[in-house]
């Protein structure tokens, strides 16, 4: 099984792990063609276990659906390098936010995603227990996810990125380390150029 000995204490760009993941169960919606009526989905739980063992997994997390950063840029240039990451290995991408099922189908709906799996984390226990659940009560949000990304193999992380600054209601929302070209950088053994520009226009 799936386990977590290491905990986050203090805010950092980029680290190495040589722990797992914690094991929890996520409460993820699916499509069964099986089923009558017009909306063929149901409730599935999918463990830790069943979604990264024996896989090598990206996974980015994000403070909310359909929120600027994560539409405009976080999100769109994961789908973008897609196939670049894939040639590096890379079994299946992940975006996880501490939002529902329904809000996480909506949102991957309205950016077109075609490759992303898109992973909700609704109770919030996978990232609490990552040490990346914060405050974002200044904004309204309640608890949400700290921006990072990390490589996984076989529930092994290797390497992780995290935004600096990790605190509650903080004033800013950091997006340095974690995005998709950092990521691939560091799968081909080369130095990362920065973050690029936004792939989306975002309005709200």
């Amino acid at each position: 099984m799936c386990s977590w000995r290491v905990t986050v204490s203090q805010p950092i760009f980029s680290m190495s792990f040589s722990d797992r993941l914690p094991s929890v169960t996520f409460k993820t919606r699916v499509r069964d063609e099986s089923l009558p009526g017009s909306n063929p989905f149901r409730w599935q739980a999918r463990t830790t276990d069943e979604i990264f063992k024996g896989r090598k997994v990206v996974l980015f997390a994000l403070p909310g659906a359909f929120t600027p950063t994560c539409s405009s840029n976080h999100f769109p240039r994961y789908e973008e390098l897609y196939e670049d990451l894939v040639k590096q290995g890379v079994d299946q991408i992940i975006c996880l936010s501490v939002n529902d099922a329904f809000v996480m189908f909506q949102w991957g709906k309205h950016l077109g995603a075609k490759n992303i799996f898109m992973l909700p984390d609704g109770n919030g226990d996978f990232t609490r227990q990552m040490g990346m659940l914060v405050e974002k009560s200044n904004l309204g949000f309640g608890l949400r996810s700290w921006r990072y990304s990390m490589l996984v193999n076989d529930c092994q992380i290797e390497k992780i990125f995290i935004e600096p600054g990790l605190s509650d209601d903080a004033d800013g929302d950091p997006f340095e380390v974690s995005d998709a070209d950092t990521m691939l950088a560091f799968l081909k053994g080369e130095q990362p150029k920065g973050v690029s520009e936004p792939r989306r226009e975002f309005v709200g």
